[in-house]
Formats: C-alpha cells, structure tokens, sequence
C-alpha cells in the first residue's frame, strides 16, 4: 500500500493554465503586476507598499491625503503614477478605485466582521489570506517553473532566520523525501555564508529563502552573499516590494496573519507544500523511488506507530 506521500504524489500533480476562468487574480497580485515591473525609488516604492497594504482605503484618498499618509510630497505621487505608467494620479486611482471596489464586493459583510471577537478576526484575516493565494494560484505557471528550477538544483539550499526558522525546517525536512540533497541554513553570519559557498562549489544553482516579518539585516546580507556567489535566489515573504524583494530571482509575496501578539502563516504554509509539490511533479520517477526507499526504511526501522 502506497504512503500517503505517494499516494498524494501520484494524484495531485499541477496542472497549467487557469483552471477557473472566473476567478480574478487576487487584489494583492494585481497590485504587484502594477507596481513590479518599472524599477522604482524608495520614497515610490513606499508609496506602492502604502497602496498594497490600504487598497480599499488608499483608491479614494486626494493626492493630497494619499501624500501625507505615506509622507511624501504630491509631486512624488505623481511622478509614481508616471513610473508605473499611467498619465497622472487620477488614471492611477481609476485604476485602483476597479481594484478596491471588487475587493470591498467580494469581502466578508461588515455586520459579520463587527460581530466578530480577536480570535475570530484573527482567523477572518489568515482566510483573506488564503482565498488570495487562491486566486493567485488559478494561473500555476510560474509556481511549476519554479518547482522544476528547484527540482534541478542539486544541492538546494533553504534558508529561513529567526521567526522563518520553521517554515524553512518544514520544507527541507519533506523536501529531503524527494531530493538528494537539501541543505539547510538556519543561522546567519558566516555561518551561513560557508554553507552557501559549499553549495555553489557543489553544483547547486538556487536557494529558497523564507523571510517573514520582522525582517532581519542578517537575511538581506545572506541573499547578497548568495546572489555574490552565483545563486539564483527564489524568496517566500510577504512584501511584493523592498530591499529583500530587490535581492530576489522571484518573489512571492504572500499574506501573514497579523491580528494576533504574534503572527500566523496559513498562507505562507501552503505556499511552501504547493512549491513542494511543484518539486515532485517535476521529477515524478525520482519522486517514487526516494518515497518508496524511504517507506522501506521506515517500516524496518519503525518509524512510524501504526494508526
């Protein structure tokens, strides 16, 4: 009887293209396509995070009260629209005004949302999330590319410091079922510059970063190091934009949950499963034979109680 590994292996595959046409890509991810192409100064690149974070806020606001909440001047606005391609500020919130209001249409009532204590915001919050990351998801392309990149690098190398420690150990612990060689970084400084040298040297190609906030110094330095080197940087985090993103191959930025002492990461979680089926797709035959010797080694060792 197959592992529920290889069982999932075998029948979830990806599959390309969108699968529901219907589905709209989700606000965040229409605001990044806005917003990730032109290469923008840090005071634009503040005003692009401000209008990520505060869509259904921000499309209504003056250039006025759009430049005094981010803290820059009105001609800074405008020359932002223009870098991102549109006439002017009205053309902009035009567009983002389409943005929001789709996003207000297709939210939770404000009855339900006022009736609701902490925990149960908390929890509203990290479903946003996921119904995000659920739209982003319709078009998989990019995801599967990914996957094959990652599939290839041998070794890869995963990266994850301070609070991303444990998104990072869940990957590389089920990425070792089906990948020969994964290495992971958990401690910054030099440390973690010898780990990536050795695996540039290796062969390796990539490395995979998780960065949740806050964001650490050490984790901007490592990916300089790691690009330095000759890596290609692929990074889970939740900013489409900044100095972090900056340093990256490809991003996905995906939502955490905030509503809390300390923050929750749904999303990023699935984000990390759904990169590691992207992996087993891409190898499905080295994908079975490293599940199946692992079963093997697992039933003569006894792992695993049996349920």
């Amino acid at each position: 009887m197959p592992s529920p590994q290889q069982a999932r292996a075998q029948a979830s595959a990806i599959t390309s293209g969108k699968t529901d046409p219907e589905v709209g890509a989700a606000p965040t991810s229409q605001l990044r396509e806005l917003f990730d192409g032109p290469r923008l100064s840090p005071g634009q690149r503040r005003i692009a995070q401000y209008l990520i974070e505060h869509i259904t806020e921000a499309a209504f606001l003056s250039i006025t009260d759009l430049a005094e909440r981010v803290g820059v001047s009105q001609p800074s606005v405008t020359r932002f629209a223009a870098a991102v391609g549109f006439s002017g500020y009205p053309a902009l919130r035009e567009r983002l005004q389409a943005i929001a209001l789709r996003t207000l249409a297709g939210g939770p009532a404000a009855a339900e949302v006022n009736r609701s204590n902490e925990l149960q915001a908390a929890v509203d919050a990290e479903i946003e999330n996921l119904e995000n990351l659920r739209r982003d998801f319709a078009d998989p392309d990019r995801l599967i590319e990914v996957g094959r990149e990652l599939s290839a690098s041998t070794p890869l190398t995963v990266l994850g410091l301070r609070i991303s420690v444990s998104l990072a150990e869940y990957f590389a612990y089920a990425a070792r079922r089906i990948h020969p060689d994964v290495r992971l970084v958990t401690r910054g400084g030099s440390v973690a510059y010898d780990a990536i040298l050795q695996s540039r040297e290796a062969g390796g190609t990539w490395l995979l970063a998780f960065d949740m906030p806050r964001h650490a110094h050490e984790t901007l330095t490592t990916l300089r190091v790691a690009r330095s080197a000759g890596l290609k940087v692929a990074l889970v985090t939740d900013l489409a934009l900044g100095a972090l993103a900056d340093e990256a191959d490809i991003t996905f930025a995906i939502g955490t949950g905030s509503r809390l002492v300390f923050d929750s990461y749904a999303a990023p979680g699935v984000m990390a499963a759904a990169l590691l089926q992207a992996m087993t797709d891409a190898d499905p035959e080295r994908t079975q034979a490293r599940l199946e010797d692992y079963e093997q080694i697992a039933e003569q060792h006894q792992f695993f109680m049996r349920d």
